[in-house]
């Protein structure tokens, strides 16, 4: 079949929705058209890892985006986009099935990386969709053992999820102390030691090297010759940028993803992308691509007024966040324990700590712990692309 719209949007996530709205807010009344490789209409990710397993009282439809209601678009899911032809200005689906457009998002995303042996079943989920938060929500309730494989935001806030729901969970993470890659020392301790309370048992300095399912099981093997069985296996070692759909047709980043310009816009007419496979040029730390919900959010709304008409130019410098047993932490910039660090006491019975990354030129990074500093004052101390003679004055800063 064809179809035509004003606006096709590829990709059926978070940045879909923002943008489908931020099209209504530039006022345009165009028809717009979601093709989406996921069988589900868009859902905000950070809930499936988050409030959806903390709090009893959050559902569905507390978190439910309401894309199609809210902005009439047409949402074609479970159709995977198979190519693209600004000549012809159309896309075409895995079915056959084509799409004409008057501007095109390319707001892709990504898939996640995989392990070798350890291809997606209904034991082995590489955790990102609606649909694998179901799975492992229904998978929970046996209480299996687990093994969750990653300890960056996802695999630690999902081996948290699944310790309070009382699932056995094994977590298996490179660094010899959880978090310790982007926390300072006294900081990855209190971390992990919040892991180690919650009865989450752990496998540090290890790398899962591959695995294999056997019946109602699944094998992990690791990098130190050891193995260990469980009943699930969730996968959380990041992802990499869906672009492949656009081969030969835009310009694309050294890691794959879309190089974008201020406004959003790729190297061909009409084409635009967005989210976590957009490289854009941000005002504070440079050409960059982002995997995190606030700019899915940011810049799906701007590229959609954009390609609505607006004149306005995207240069956000995005946070990000986690929620974990209790401990709450947002961040900008860059967190690497291996740079210079200016910790930050709050005077805050709850241990609240604001940390500073610095290297030889300027401040890299700001975390905000346990609810301490304000982020606006963050990103302006990241953007006077400085740091002080003396580090240490660096304290109180962003309070």
């Amino acid at each position: 079949m064809h179809y035509d719209y004003d606006f096709v949007i590829v990709g059926g996530g978070m940045v879909a929705d923002a943008a489908a709205k931020g099209i209504r807010e530039q006022g345009s009344s165009g028809s717009i058209g979601i093709v989406g490789e996921e069988r589900t209409a868009p859902f905000p990710r950070p809930a499936l890892s988050k409030k959806l397993w903390t709090d009893p009282d959050f559902t569905f439809e507390d978190a439910a985006l309401d894309t199609a209601e809210e902005t009439s678009a047409t949402l074609h899911l479970g159709t995977p986009v198979t190519s693209v032809s600004p000549d012809t200005r159309t896309v075409t689906t895995s079915a056959g099935d084509t799409f004409g457009y008057g501007r095109l998002l390319l707001a892709t995303g990504g898939r996640p990386r995989r392990l070798d042996g350890l291809d997606p079943s209904e034991r082995v989920l590489y955790f990102r969709t609606l649909q694998d938060y179901q799975r492992l929500r229904e998978l929970s309730r046996a209480r299996p053992e687990v093994v969750v494989v990653g300890g960056g935001y996802i695999g630690s806030e999902i081996a948290a999820a699944l310790s309070q729901h009382d699932c056995p969970v094994t977590i298996v993470h490179p660094d010899q102390v959880l978090g310790g890659a982007m926390f300072p020392p006294s900081l990855a301790d209190s971390f992990q030691a919040r892991f180690d309370d919650a009865g989450v048992r752990r496998a540090p300095g290890m790398k899962v090297t591959s695995g294999q399912q056997d019946g109602e099981h699944v094998v992990v093997h690791l990098s130190d010759g050891s193995s260990i069985r469980a009943d699930v296996v969730v996968i959380g070692l990041g992802i990499e940028p869906a672009g492949d759909v656009v081969d030969g047709v835009v310009r694309r980043s050294e890691d794959g993803g879309i190089v974008v310009d201020e406004h959003l816009r790729t190297s061909v007419a009409d084409i635009y992308a967005a989210g976590d496979v957009a490289q854009y040029p941000d005002r504070i730390l440079g050409r960059r691509r982002v995997e995190h919900v606030d700019n899915a959010d940011s810049m799906g709304g701007a590229v959609g007024r954009i390609m609505a008409g607006s004149e306005e130019t995207y240069d956000h410098t995005p946070m990000f966040y986690s929620d974990v047993l209790g401990l709450g932490y947002e961040a900008v910039g860059t967190l690497d324990s291996s740079l210079e660090t200016v910790l930050d006491p709050v005077d805050d019975p709850e241990g609240g700590m604001v940390v500073y990354y610095l290297d030889d030129t300027a401040v890299r990074g700001v975390l905000l712990w346990d609810g301490a500093g304000d982020l606006d004052a963050a990103r302006e101390l990241l953007a006077r692309g400085d740091r002080p003679e003396d580090a240490s004055t660096l304290r109180g800063s962003v309070r």
